[in-house]
């Protein structure tokens, strides 16, 4: 799943690849109409499992912080809406989701992005961000 989920600059949302083919991949929206489109070689696409945040110790993943606050919101969206937010509530929710974020370095906007994707996933249904074999791992 962690690997399908992609993000493309310039796009806004999130999208699952869908099919590679010659020289472009098919992606489809993640939310309810589901439109799928190509995505050419010169787009910027990012997969969500090789996105991290920096933190005071060492890079922390996206899924791992998704899985943080997942857990603290019971496997449904922030009730915290991303546009709408304020730099201090959004400072507040990165304490609870990464209590050791570098303050210097990961910027509102990073905030902003983070909830508005979590809030995707969730309300899509994808809740599944730390597979057991990552868990396993890491111990």
């Amino acid at each position: 799943m962690k690997d399908t989920i992609l993000a493309i600059s310039g796009r806004p949302g999130l999208f699952r690849l869908v099919a590679q083919g010659r020289g472009n991949i098919i992606v489809e929206n993640i939310d309810e109409t589901k439109k799928r489109f190509a995505v050419g070689q010169r787009e910027r696409v990012t997969s969500l499992n090789d996105i991290s945040m920096y933190s005071d110790d060492d890079d922390v993943s996206l899924m791992k912080i998704f899985a943080t606050i997942c857990e603290k919101n019971g496997a449904k969206p922030s009730p915290l809406a991303h546009n709408k937010a304020t730099d201090a509530e959004l400072r507040k929710f990165m304490e609870e989701a990464l209590p050791n974020y570098d303050r210097d370095r990961v910027r509102v906007s990073d905030m902003r992005k983070l909830l508005q994707w979590y809030n995707i996933l969730a309300a899509n249904g994808i809740t599944d961000f730390v597979s057991e074999e990552t868990e396993k791992g890491e111990e």
